[in-house]
């Protein structure tokens, strides 16, 4: 069975392969899933971006760079292309 891509909270690494979350392959994954409903995968990861700062500032000494953590959960998505 092939292992999902998916955080692991509340430090936000990918239960998959370790990485930050969302590594490259759950971002597959989360096209893959929301076919054709590229909104509601925005919305659902802005969601998410804010569960993880959250997570994230009550864990770390340091809390996460806001430039970074959009970066990583929101800007991958504006440099796919639109099938």
């Amino acid at each position: 069975m092939r292992q999902r891509h998916a955080p692991l909270r509340p430090i936000w690494i990918c239960t998959g392969c370790a990485h930050p979350w969302p590594c490259g392959p759950a971002r597959v994954e989360l096209l893959a899933d929301y076919a054709g409903q590229r909104r509601d995968l925005a919305v659902d990861l802005a969601e998410l971006l804010r569960e993880a700062t959250a997570d994230l500032t009550r864990i770390c000494p340091e809390p996460p760079d806001p430039v970074a953590a959009y970066a990583r959960f929101l800007g991958w998505l504006r440099r796919v292309p639109r099938v």
